[in-house]
């Protein structure tokens, strides 16, 4: 048995009951097998054994009192999983589907991500099965303030900076940096993605979405292919669903559907992203209200429950949640005539999803590569709170853009490298991964 095997058969007996941990990691170690016979010092050092455990994983209660005075009690996460290349950066989830498995996959997901963008993070990330979904404005604040008043001990500027993420938006982030900084006497970066008036940084709300659009048109271009004219699905209405929406639309795409967790909506004509966002964004309300409008019912249809990838599209961007696109929405995608497949979401496709796709020829940006604009922008955020400086709104996407192109010519340039020409799911986690296996071996066994 080879290196990679061994460790993988090591992992299933040590995580028997993370299953979503154990399909990223075995995703990740089977694509970067070349690599061991480029650098045979990996397997000499112990890197693998190493690389797939977290440093830390922290694990505690988040008791709170609701708006009837009655006392709940939801269990809180911070999983620290590689600091080599920089301190620990990734988001917080609040998601009742939050558990240990789900977090480590993340977390060791955005080791590489972050490695990706060129920056100096490390990969982390956390959350709770608390859901702020219906809660009021004190329910929350007080969730997150027994929440951040254990994570503030793990926490830090030079350590680990967390940032929202599904679940943690900019209500969350204010009240979560508020009980920080009362609980630290200090107003750092500690939390990325606070209000413009404390901090915060333009284009932030954006840039997922954004930078989604920029690494796909870069993808596009030594294909002699552009945006313009392309029907384009997109899975979700957040923040990441929404501006790539955005991005897409302003550089001559026409977005034909989007979704939440109820079902879809559809219209060959092209989505009113206006109406999206108002719906979304102010009223925090169901995109089947999308009908309820006047005149939308006449050009567009709202799908129960259904599969949003049976819509056909040139251009998919699932950016919803993980494992949303299967095995039989590939198919699907395939047999519709779709030719583009960039990921919005962390690790949204399956693995039998993403065989699929590079079996059938369609161009595939995997999350960790597609999506790290989010990530990447949350590091120019770092640097202006920092310099105690605010970039204007075009200089940050300027930044943004050019590390997203930056990404796609890394991950294609390795993909070459190593003899898997436009698979780029072995590009993005062979380059993230040499970086950061090179900085373990720098710094010996700790």
């Amino acid at each position: 048995m080879s290196y990679v095997d061994d460790i993988l058969n090591d992992l299933k007996e040590k995580n028997p009951y993370e299953p979503e941990f154990i399909e990223a990691a075995t995703e990740i170690l089977e694509s970067i097998r070349p690599v061991f016979n480029v650098h045979p010092e990996y397997e000499k050092n112990f890197l693998l054994e190493r690389f797939i455990e977290p440093e830390r994983v922290i694990i505690f209660r988040v008791p709170w009192v609701d708006d009837k005075g009655d006392i709940q009690v939801n269990r809180g996460y911070r999983v620290q999983f590689n600091s080599a290349i920089g301190p620990y950066k990734g988001g917080l989830r609040f998601h009742p589907t939050v558990n240990l498995s789900v977090l480590k996959f993340l977390a060791f997901e955005q080791t590489l991500k972050n490695s990706l963008t060129g920056m100096s993070i490390g990969g982390g990330k956390g959350g709770s099965d608390f859901n702020p979904k219906d809660r009021s404005d004190g329910e929350v604040m007080r969730f997150c303030q027994s929440f951040m008043s254990e994570l503030h001990k793990y926490i830090g500027p030079d350590t680990d900076i967390p940032a929202g993420d599904m679940g943690v938006g900019g209500r969350e982030v204010g009240y979560l940096f508020g009980e920080y900084k009362r609980l630290a006497n200090v107003h750092v970066a500690v939390l990325t993605g606070v209000g413009l008036e404390f901090g915060g940084s333009l284009v932030r709300k954006e840039a997922t979405g954004y930078g989604l659009v920029y690494i796909t048109q870069k993808a596009l271009e030594p294909r002699a292919e552009s945006f313009k004219g392309k029907s384009v699905v997109i899975s979700g209405s957040g923040n990441v669903a929404i501006y790539a929406a955005e991005k897409a639309i302003s550089v001559g795409a026409k977005v034909i559907a989007m979704c939440d967790s109820n079902g879809y909506i559809h219209d060959e004509n092209g989505i009113d992203l206006d109406l999206i966002k108002k719906i979304k964004e102010v009223k925090r309300g169901r995109i089947s209200e999308y009908l309820d409008y006047p005149g939308k019912s006449k050009t567009s249809e709202y799908v129960e429950g259904g599969i949003i990838w049976n819509v056909g599209c040139d251009v998919a961007l699932p950016c919803a949640t993980q494992n949303e696109l299967s095995e039989k929405s590939a198919k699907i995608l395939v047999k519709n005539g779709t030719k583009f497949v960039a990921e919005g979401a962390n690790m949204p496709s399956t693995n039998e999803a993403i065989d699929i796709f590079l079996k059938n020829g369609v161009m595939y940006l995997p999350g960790k590569a597609a999506n790290a604009g989010g990530v990447a922008t949350s590091a120019l955020e770092m640097a202006q709170r920092s310099s105690r400086l605010s970039w204007t709104f075009d200089e940050v996407d300027q930044h943004l853009k050019r590390i997203m192109e930056n990404i796609y010519v890394d991950i294609d340039k390795v993909a070459r490298d190593y003899g898997f020409e436009n698979n780029y799911v072995v590009g993005a986690n062979i380059s993230g991964f040499v970086k950061v296996a090179n900085a373990m071996v720098a710094q010996g066994v700790v």
